[in-house]
Formats: C-alpha cells, structure tokens, sequence
C-alpha cells in the first residue's frame, strides 16, 4: 500500500517531473519522484482559478528509520552496550562486508551502528596541531552529521566518512544504507541540537572518575598497549573538556545508567564492586519505566540468599522517584553482584515494566553474552533491560507509523 500526501501549488503548472538517483554534496544519495495534477476551484470572488496538486507517494514498506543516541566518554561501556542491544534484535553485528576493515560501523539484520568519530574534522595530526582534543566542538563537523543522520532518517543513503582510529587519519568514506533502527553512538550525539532533535531515544553512560580510570586502563593497556603514563596523562588532557562538552549531554538523556563505586564496602578503593543506578525519565512517548514491587513507591530490598547466591559484600536494590536535572525520574539501583547468572531470574520476576516477549528474557540474554563485561554486575542488567526496552519502544513507533493513515494537505 502506499502512503500519498497532497498538496495544493498554485504556482505550478499541470507536469509529472522524475529525477533520477544523483549525489549531492553532502554525500546524499536521492531518488524522487513527484507528479503534478491540475485542478479548478472557486475562489472567495467567484472566480476560477486553476489549483494544482502535488503529489508526492512512498512505499508503507518505507518507513523512516527510528534513530537511537548514546552518549558516553571513551572508555565508558559504549562497544559492550551496542553488542547486548544489537542482540536484542537478532543477527550479528558486523563491518560493512567488502569495506574498509578498520571501518568503525557494525551492521545486523535490523541495526546499523555509527561511530560519531567518524565526523571528526581533523585527524590526529590536525588536533595536535591546533591544541584540540577529540571531544571539543571545533574538532567535528556536526553540519554534516545532522545532515547525514536526518537523510538516514527519511530513507535516504549517505557516503559517510570514516576516522581511522589505527592510523588517526580521515580515511575514504563508506555507503550507508537506511537501516530499521540507526544508533548513533559516540561523544556528541546530544551534544548538537539539531541532531538531538531527530534522536527517538537517548542514553548516556556515566561513569564516575574511579570506575572509568579502573576502566580505561584495563582497556588500554589490554587492548591497545598504552603504558599506565601515557594513560593517566589522556584522562588528565581531556577532563577540561569532557566536563565542558561531554556531561552536560546527560540532561537531555532519557535514560542515564549511573556507575558508581559500592556503598556496601566501607571506604572501598579496589572498584571491583559496583553500585550502577538507571535513571529513567518520566514522560517519554513509548517509554514505561521500569519498576521494583510498586509502581511510584520507595523501596529497599535486599534479595533472599537462599534464592540468590552472592559472596560478600552481598546485594541491595532500590527503586524510588526522584528528580534530575529539573525532570522527573524513576531511579533502580543495584549495588553489588552476582555469583550465578542463572538465578538471576528471581530479581527478574520482582521486576515491571522489563518489555520482555517471554518469561525469563532478561536471563537468557544475560546468560547468553555472560563473558561480556558488567555481567555479573548492574551494569549489564541495566544494559539488557535498556535493549529490551528500545526493542519495544522500536514496535511501538513502527506500529503507529503504520496505522497513520493517507495525509491529504492543502498549502
């Protein structure tokens, strides 16, 4: 079935124009086809006057992409959260097939994923030169990244730039296609208000200063042989600006997962144990928060230990409302972890609002992906409910995308 809006265009004379896939310079890739029809109507005078219509008609198969922000500093749970989300949705997320291999977008059958360093405006190079790090405005195009993600949006493929992060140079760029669901992800997806504007749904990582150093080292020097140096020295060199640029985005988040250091170990310096809160924002369209027993209550809870296994210090949930940044939120809160995924079932069957299609979702996923990072901890719990509830919110928007009936507007 198609989806056709009319528009009245008095200027325009009775005409079919057809234009052909072109590229523009913004590295759109757009195919229209528009057809005029004359009509006579009566004007306020009692004369006629001749009223073309346009009539412009897509596919209800065509349905815009749902744009999904994730806001976070490097070194903050980003890659991990995007693999527990793309799960959600089935199929694995991989690079573009015969593309650039050290491309940093992940494709799935329903997902596309985009790195936002990828509208870097200058390379490493070009940073050092300018005394410019990756996380200040000057250092990115965001005209480009809201024109890229808007074209996205309403169907159309984009030619996007890729930032090498191995050679720290601004690499040819790559074909994107209009996927079902589109996560932006990076440091500045809410940072820009344009793009901020086309986000469906957001979310920002906040990690405190002890978790993220922990973090980043074991990444870095793991993953990337970066000396503990070099490293204390880049968290250093960035804090000015991550404070300037990078958490103010956390006030437009509808969601912000919260990781803190336990509360459980008096004066704990290891950050082995977590305590991570899920701060949800009220009044979201195709948004429930979840809840712990009661809806709108304040609770404690310490689960049982016969019916959950968990080592010293133990675990303790809360859930209450609360306000953040003037908004009003729904707060869950885990601190501890736990020793037998499989029994995370019995908090799972506490909780609403979870937007599972099973009894026991939460659990499969959480078992699924158990080597993942933040497993055994609120982290991942808090990661797998927020996929589940993009999921949702994903059925929800296409459902009422398509119920809407054929448009007929007069200009």
């Amino acid at each position: 079935m198609a989806i056709c809006t009319v528009y009245t265009t008095p200027s325009l004379n009775s005409t079919c124009s057809i234009s052909t896939t072109s590229k523009t310079q913004l590295g759109f890739h757009q195919k229209q086809v528009v057809f005029y029809s004359s009509g006579k109507k009566t004007s306020k005078r009692g004369s006629n006057t001749t009223s073309p219509y346009v009539i412009t008609c897509t596919s209800a198969g065509d349905s815009k992409t749902v744009v999904i922000g994730l806001a976070a500093d490097s070194g903050c749970g980003k890659s991990t959260f995007m693999r527990r989300l793309t799960s959600v949705f089935g199929g694995a997320a991989e690079p573009p097939k015969g593309g650039n291999p050290d491309s940093n977008t992940l494709i799935s059958d329903t997902t596309t994923v985009i790195c936002l360093d990828d509208y870097h405006s200058l390379d490493r190079t070009g940073r050092k030169q300018k005394g410019v790090t990756a996380l200040d405005p000057r250092a990115n195009d965001f005209d480009l990244m809201y024109e890229q993600v808007k074209a996205l949006k309403d169907g159309i493929p984009v030619d996007k730039p890729i930032y090498n992060h191995v050679s720290g140079l601004l690499d040819p760029p790559e074909l994107i296609k209009p996927p079902k669901i589109l996560v932006i992800e990076g440091l500045h997806p809410m940072f820009d208000s344009r793009v901020r504007d086309l986000l469906d749904f957001s979310i920002y990582l906040d990690i405190s200063n002890e978790v993220k150093f922990a973090w980043k080292i074991q990444r870095d020097m793991a993953e990337r042989g970066h000396s503990l140096e070099s490293i204390k020295a880049s968290i250093e060199a960035r804090k000015p600006d991550f404070d300037a640029y990078i958490d103010p985005q956390k006030q437009y988040a509808d969601a912000v997962i919260e990781v803190l250091p336990t509360q459980l170990i008096p004066d704990d310096n290891e950050g082995k144990i977590l305590r991570v809160r899920l701060i949800m924002k009220e009044g979201v369209e195709f948004f429930n928060p979840v809840y712990l027993f009661d809806e709108g209550s304040t609770i404690s809870w310490i689960p049982c230990g016969r019916k959950l296994t968990c080592s010293y210090p133990g675990i303790k949930f809360f859930y209450g409302p609360d306000t953040y940044f003037g908004h009003e939120v729904s707060v869950l809160e885990m601190d501890g972890q736990f020793d037998r995924l499989d029994e995370l079932i019995y908090v799972e069957s506490h909780l609403s609002n979870i937007s599972t299609k099973f009894y026991g979702e939460v659990t499969q996923q959480m078992l699924k992906h158990a080597d993942f990072p933040g497993s055994s901890n609120g982290t991942g719990l808090f990661q797998t409910i927020v996929g589940l509830k993009i999921r949702d919110l994903y059925e929800q928007l296409i459902s009422t995308t398509a119920k809407t009936p054929v448009e007929a507007t007069k200009a």
